[in-house]
C-alpha cells in the first residue's frame, strides 16, 4: 500500500483524514522472531537498521543507509532516489513509525555475492494523527554490499487491512 492511498500504516505499510502512507507503511518494525541464513544475515541487519532509525526520528542514519539511486514502490507510486524520498516522504514515515508498533511475523532472505534481497511480512498497529492503525504489511528490500557495508538499493512496501 502507499503513503498516498487509503489502502501501508508504516513497514511495510497502514487511513481518510490520515495520509495514506501512514495507512499503508510499517516502517519502524521489530525485528522477527525466526532467522535468515547467515550469509544474508548483514543485509538483514541494515533493513532492521533503516527501521530503527525512521523510529527513533534519526532522519540522517536513515537516508545512509539508502544508495542514492534507490527506488522507492508503493501502491503503484515511486521515489526515484535518496534525494526524492528525503524531499517526500521521510519526515511522515519517521512520524508515522514513531507513532506506531510494527512487528515482523515472517522473513526470508538471499545473497548471492554483493546482492541480497529481504522480505518481510509483518503487522503493523498503533495511533497515528487521532486514527487506530492496523495493517497486515509486507516489505521487498533488494541491498547491495559497498565498501562501507549492504546500502538499499529497492524497496516495494504493501499493506492491507485484516480481514
Amino acid at each position: 500500500m502507499s503513503r498516498t492511498s487509503l489502502a501501508f500504516a508504516l513497514s511495510f505499510a497502514v487511513l481518510s483524514a490520515t495520509p495514506a502512507w501512514a495507512q499503508d507503511h510499517a516502517h519502524g518494525h521489530t525485528p522477527t522472531a525466526g532467522s535468515v541464513a547467515a550469509e544474508v544475515a548483514p543485509a538483514a541487519t541494515a533493513v532492521d537498521a533503516f527501521h530503527a532509525a525512521l523510529k527513533a526520528g534519526d532522519t540522517a542514519a536513515a537516508l545512509a543507509l539508502l544508495a542514492p539511486d534507490v527506488m522507492i514502490f508503493e501502491e503503484g507510486g515511486a521515489e526515484r532516489s535518496r534525494e526524492e524520498y528525503a524531499s517526500h516522504h521521510l519526515g511522515s514515515d519517521a512520524a508515522f513509525a514513531a507513532a506506531s508498533e510494527a512487528t515482523v511475523a515472517r522473513r526470508s532472505g538471499w545473497a548471492d555475492g554483493d546482492v541480497a534481497w529481504i522480505t518481510s511480512e509483518g503487522r503493523t498497529t498503533g495511533q497515528f494523527n487521532h486514527r487506530a492503525v492496523d495493517r497486515l504489511t509486507t516489505e521487498t528490500m533488494v541491498l547491495k554490499r559497498h565498501a562501507d557495508g549492504w546500502r538499499i538499493h529497492h524497496i516495494h512496501w504493501s499493506s492491507r487491512a485484516p480481514r
